[in-house]
């Protein structure tokens, strides 16, 4: 790997550890959709070899396009899946659409269904697919690009998706203790399927929302979707466990959330060495989690046209630390809207440790 990207990997490294040298920028390539139709890679109706070439040319297009702008993006390859995995793993059926990533259906409605489920193991075939693809786009792209992994929601999304999500949430009130131990049995899968990711690919990167990479010793990623659904105390008993048992184990933890969820904050700040988080804010807009998580974690941007960027960057507070992801346009665009925020975001050197004689 060339010594520019080495030296974006220890720009990303310092910025999530807190070692601070300048907000980071990195760029979405132009990449047409790929046909979901029949399913992800996942499901056996779509042809092997058609996504391993989809996510090798979709790589190249990464690495074309941080090489155009020299931004501090890390190009990986990232293995498209829909959010059904796990849950499929544990028998959920899939529903396959013609324009979007397949998702899952539920597979249980009651306290009594969800306990008769034990923790699939690593040879579930939909999981086996997963291994193999990384393998197949591996041998193509070379030992020195790190493979991603898919799409990787939480313990309790995985239970949301498996469990009827309406009756999920009367449950988490009359059986609270049955939701508790289908969490348990998806947080038992998520655990040993990264381990087991990490082991068999060390240069491997954990992040699968939004593009971003960091150190796999820094955290594992996932999707913390449904807690815009619950309360403050109902966050507490039901996924900080589980969070902090997975950030705990791996070092840190990144969060991507969609949900209509600032009033989770104080939640999200009591998770150990929270890294990274990467919000679709609601409103009123990105203000209170800049205040929320100021010398705290990396607030990670994407989906902003740049006008929004520069606008956070506006409200910034002196210990805050973002992540922007430039959304794909053609090239001259993105290389106008890469110089106007690097313009404001220059990266600082390392410092240099002095040596002194004893």
């Amino acid at each position: 790997m060339d010594a520019r990207i080495e030296r974006n990997k220890q720009y990303l490294a310092d910025l999530f550890a807190g070692q601070f040298r300048g907000h980071a920028i990195v760029a979405d390539p132009e990449m047409s959709p790929p046909d979901w139709a029949g399913g992800d890679f996942v499901c056996v109706d779509k042809p092997f070899d058609y996504w391993g070439t989809y996510l090798t040319r979709a790589y190249e297009a990464m690495a074309a396009r941080s090489e155009q702008l020299g931004d501090d993006n890390v190009p990986y390859v990232k293995l498209l899946t829909g959010t059904q995995l796990f849950a499929q793993a544990f028998g959920a059926p899939v529903h396959a659409f013609e324009d979007s990533p397949p998702c899952a259906l539920p597979l249980v409605h009651s306290a009594q269904e969800a306990d008769r489920l034990d923790t699939p193991g690593l040879d579930t075939p939909c999981v086996e697919r997963v291994f193999a693809m990384a393998d197949y786009v591996a041998d193509r792209v070379g030992p020195d690009v790190p493979i991603g992994v898919p799409d990787i929601q939480s313990p309790f999304d995985i239970a949301a998706l498996i469990w009827n999500k309406e009756d999920l949430f009367i449950a988490m009130h009359t059986d609270p203790d049955a939701v508790k131990r289908l969490i348990g049995k998806c947080n038992d899968l998520l655990r040993s399927f990264v381990q087991e990711f990490k082991r068999q690919f060390p240069n491997c990167n954990l992040c699968h929302c939004p593009i971003a990479w960091a150190p796999p010793d820094t955290g594992i990623w996932l999707s913390e979707d449904e807690v815009g659904s619950m309360s403050a105390p109902m966050f507490e008993e039901f996924c900080l466990p589980t969070l902090t048992e997975l950030s705990d184990g791996f070092g840190g933890i990144y969060i991507h959330c969609c949900a209509t969820a600032d009033h989770q904050y104080p939640g999200f700040n009591r998770i150990p060495n929270l890294r990274g988080l990467n919000r679709v804010f609601q409103e009123p807009g990105p203000a209170p989690a800049i205040t929320a998580f100021e010398n705290r974690t990396v607030l990670i941007n994407a989906w902003f046209d740049e006008q929004a960027m520069h606008s956070i960057l506006d409200m910034g507070l002196p210990k805050s630390r973002f992540l922007f992801d430039i959304p794909a346009m053609p090239l001259d665009d993105a290389k106008r809207a890469y110089g106007r925020l690097r313009e404001r975001c220059p990266r600082r050197p390392r410092p240099v440790l002095e040596w002194k004689p004893n």
